[in-house]
């Protein structure tokens, strides 16, 4: 399929599982990207079941198949709740967020969100959007761009990272992925390279798309979307966002702040199907490596 060189769906049949799809049911899928969850979720629907599909870049939406079961949505996941009510949907049974990048993304080098070779430093995945890495890079003060690759990156060099980047865009401006290479690399070492600068781009990609935010936002949204006993089946790639979907599924809060009511009784929207991740085994992993921290959690609405 097109689909799967676009992008490869991480973990597809323990989702399909998770999803515990009926065959007229309704379902979301907020993050489309290549399309092969969606697809498998719709190839199990009968004429009476829907898929609503999300994704807020342009070449996605573009690609989408077509079936009279499946509604493609050109928006950000964190605007679900409206766009269900324009389509009048109050209830779902089941809703999927893959938050990874698809390869798509992180191939063409137009896109800027990978350290593999020269291109502009981008990072959007709303292209419509004005917020480019760039412009991230020049307009934010030191000790922001600090505390993003701290925060996001979770980078201990994030200080010193940050005023190498001040430094050096007071001579010249920094507008492309080797500019930036030549600013962060003598601060990595060299036995770490891969992954710290995995961790610099991460940290711009996440700010540049208001990643967290959006993470957080959705999950309210889903809880309250979901019918009882509705699915809700969440990928991760990453500690930060695991975490917030771990606190969340566990207590209703990205903190994980325990609630209880006045009987004492923990009060949680959700229940977590498994109280750990379910993870690819070595098959999946050797066929598609990018897998590799890939997480799936599940939840069911109480």
């Amino acid at each position: 399929m097109t689909e799967e060189v676009y992008h490869i769906p991480a973990l597809l049949p323990q989702t399909l599982e998770a999803l515990a799809i009926r065959p007229g049911g309704i379902y979301i899928d907020v993050t489309y990207g290549g399309g092969g969850h969606s697809r498998a979720i719709v190839e199990r629907l009968d004429t009476t079941g829907h898929l609503y599909g999300f994704d807020q870049d342009s070449e996605a939406v573009e690609r989408a198949f077509r079936d009279p079961r499946f509604t493609i949505v050109h928006s950000n996941f964190r605007f679900m709740r409206n766009f269900m009510r324009y389509h009048g949907v109050e209830h779902v049974d089941g809703i999927l967020a893959d938050l990874g990048v698809s390869f798509h993304h992180f191939d063409d080098s137009a896109r800027g969100f990978s350290f593999r070779w020269d291109g502009p430093l981008d990072m959007r995945m709303n292209q419509r959007s004005n917020l480019t890495a760039a412009r991230l890079i020049a307009e934010n003060s030191e000790e922001s761009l600090a505390s993003i690759f701290s925060l996001y990156g979770e980078l201990r060099q994030s200080r010193r990272i940050a005023a190498a980047i001040v430094k050096a865009r007071s001579r010249e401006e920094i507008t492309t992925i080797e500019q930036l290479l030549a600013v962060v690399r003598p601060l990595i070492s060299p036995k770490a390279e891969k992954k710290e600068l995995a961790q610099v781009f991460q940290a711009l990609r996440i700010a540049v798309n208001g990643e967290l935010d959006a993470l957080s936002s959705f999950l309210d949204q889903a809880t309250s979307l979901l019918a009882p006993g509705g699915r809700l089946a969440i990928i991760t790639y990453h500690s930060l966002e695991d975490r917030m979907v771990k606190n969340y599924m566990k207590t209703g809060n990205i903190e994980g702040r325990i609630e209880k009511d006045f009987f004492g009784r923990t009060e949680a929207p959700l229940r977590q199907i498994t109280s750990k991740p379910v993870v690819p085994d070595e098959d999946e992993i050797n066929r598609n490596p990018r897998s590799r921290s890939a997480k799936l959690r599940t939840a069911v609405k109480l």
